[in-house]
């Protein structure tokens, strides 16, 4: 054991300012770890048309963190979206009940600006606020907004679902199962990001 004149070991010295150095590279690990994963979250979970979500979202009674969620699943903020079922737009509104909710709301649409994000939006908007409005909870607007009215009216007359929404787990139909889970997931990662 070499002693300076300090009578401190050299070797010791040595051992700290290695812990030193692994330690200072760990926290460095971490902490690109942690920007990486917030800008990658943040890439994932997009807030594109936030002046047209921000203004109906406001309109509407609606938070926003909900609308981008469901832009989210319903067409990745893609404003040309179609679905196989003829679904249109960012919000995937079918045509019928783009034209009976904008008729009760006097929004002009027609079959060329159903696809116009501020439309698009303003509709979508607008037809979940009134979903929310009719069964009071976040779970069951969200089923009837991917299967429709009719079928959750049915599921809560039947007894399937609790018009509460506290056993939404036993919607029947498995693609709106799925869609209102994750729906709920990425309203959650919105607030979080928010």
């Amino acid at each position: 054991m070499i002693v300076n004149k300090k009578g401190e070991c050299k070797l010791t010295k040595r051992k700290n300012k290695k812990l030193l150095f692994i330690i200072m590279i760990i926290l460095l690990i971490i902490a690109i770890t942690i920007v990486t994963r917030e800008l990658m979250i943040r890439q994932m979970y997009k807030k594109e048309y936030s002046e047209y979500v921000t203004k109906y979202s406001q309109e509407y009674g609606v938070e926003e963190e909900l609308i981008y969620a469901i832009i989210k699943a319903e067409s990745n903020f893609k404003p040309d979206a179609v679905s196989n079922k003829n679904a249109q737009g960012l919000m995937q509104l079918m045509y019928a009940t783009a034209e009976e909710v904008a008729q009760k709301n006097g929004i002009e649409l027609n079959e060329e600006n159903i696809l116009e994000p501020e439309i698009n939006i303003k509709i979508g908007t607008k037809y979940i606020s009134e979903l929310l409005e009719k069964y009071e909870c976040m779970e069951v607007a969200l089923a009837a907004y991917n299967a429709g009215s009719g079928n959750v009216d049915k599921w809560i007359k039947e007894g399937i679902i609790k018009a509460d929404g506290s056993d939404i787990e036993n919607i029947p139909f498995k693609e709106t199962n799925t869609y209102v889970r994750k729906i709920l997931r990425d309203y959650k990662i919105y607030q979080e990001i928010t």
